[in-house]
C-alpha cells in the first residue's frame, strides 16, 4: 500500500499526464501588438504610419527598411517604397499620463495614448479599429458601423469600402486586407490608363500635327522660299552710283561733277604736274 517510511503516494505522482502547452497572456500580446513597432519591435515613435495590411510601424523605421532590405522581416517585404504606407490621423486621449515609473521598472496606467474620435474608445486592441486608405483617419468599427455614410467622420473626405484597412487584423481580416490591397493597386492602374488615353484624346481634338504632317509642311515651306528667294547668282543686284569710285580706274582729274577747287588738292592736277619744285613727299635737300 505505501512505500517506506508509511508515506501513500498520491496518483499525479504515479501517473504521467501529457502536460499543457503554456498559455499566451492576451493582455500582454494585445499591448506589445498595439504600442510596437512591427520592424524594430520597438515603442512606436511619431510619425506613426500603417501598410495596405494593417500593420503598425515608425516611419523612421521604415525608412530605414527600405534603404538596408535586409532589416525588413518577413510581414514587412511587400512594402516597396513610401507610397505602400499611409501615415495615421491620430486622436489622442485627454485621459492619458504616461507611463509610471516604479522601481521594476514601466508599469502602464491602464489608459491608450489614442482613442476613437467618434466613440471615445480606446485604442488598446479591445477593439476592433480601422483608418482609411484615402486619409489616414483611425476610428473604431463601431464608428463606421453605426453612422453609415461614403464621408470620413473626422475630415469628411469621401471613400469606400476599400479604403476601409483593419488595423491588427486577425486571420480572417488579413485576407480580406489582401484582396482589398490588390484592388486598390488594379484600381490605381486603370487610372493612369485613363489618364495616358485622355491625353492622347485631347491632342488629336486640339488638332496638333504629329511629326509627319510637321515633316510635310517643313519640305513645303523650304520650296516656297526657294521660289521667292532666287539664287544669287541669278538675283541682279542693283549698283550704287557712288560704288565706281571705289575702282581703280577712278581719277578725280577727270570726274566731271567734282570742282576745280577740289581738283587742286590732288596730285593729278594741272598745276601740280607742270610745277618744277618738288612734290612734298619728296621734298628734302637731297632731291631738290
Amino acid at each position: 500500500m505505501g512505500c517506506d517510511g508509511g508515506t501513500i503516494p498520491r496518483r499525479d505522482e504515479l501517473v504521467r499526464i501529457k502536460k499543457k502547452p503554456e498559455q499566451k497572456d492576451k493582455d500582454a500580446e494585445l499591448h506589445y501588438r498595439w504600442k510596437n513597432c512591427s520592424i524594430k519591435q520597438l515603442p512606436l515613435q511619431k510619425p506613426i504610419v500603417a501598410c495596405g495590411l494593417g500593420r503598425l510601424y515608425s516611419k523612421e523605421a521604415v525608412i530605414e527598411g527600405l534603404l538596408d532590405r535586409s532589416m525588413l522581416p518577413e510581414s514587412a517585404t511587400h512594402i516597396k517604397n513610401l507610397k505602400d504606407i499611409k501615415a495615421l490621423e491620430l486622436t489622442e486621449n485627454p485621459a492619458y499620463k504616461g507611463e509610471d515609473l516604479i522601481k521594476g521598472g514601466n508599469k502602464d496606467n491602464g489608459s491608450s495614448q489614442f482613442i476613437c474620435p467618434v466613440t471615445g474608445l480606446e485604442m488598446n486592441g479591445k477593439h476592433k479599429f480601422c483608418f482609411l486608405w484615402q486619409c489616414g483617419c483611425v476610428m473604431s468599427e463601431r464608428a463606421l458601423k453605426e453612422i453609415k455614410g461614403n464621408n470620413c467622420h473626422k475630415c469628411s473626405a469621401t471613400f469606400v469600402d476599400d479604403d476601409i484597412v483593419v488595423l491588427n487584423p486577425d486571420d480572417e481580416d488579413l485576407t480580406k486586407m489582401m484582396e482589398n490591397l490588390e484592388s486598390r493597386r488594379k484600381s490605381k492602374s486603370k487610372k493612369r490608363k485613363n489618364i495616358k488615353e485622355e491625353k492622347s484624346e485631347v491632342k488629336e481634338e486640339t488638332g496638333e500635327p504629329s511629326q509627319k504632317k510637321k515633316d510635310k509642311k517643313d519640305k513645303s515651306t523650304s520650296s516656297d522660299s526657294k521660289k521667292v528667294m532666287p539664287a544669287r547668282s541669278q538675283a541682279k543686284v542693283p549698283k550704287d552710283p557712288k560704288m565706281h569710285k571705289m575702282s581703280g580706274d577712278y581719277s578725280v582729274a577727270q570726274d566731271p561733277n567734282v570742282s576745280e577747287v577740289v581738283k587742286s588738292l590732288f596730285t593729278t592736277h594741272k598745276s601740280e604736274k607742270e610745277q618744277t619744285r618738288a612734290h612734298w613727299v619728296t621734298f628734302n635737300p637731297f632731291y631738290n
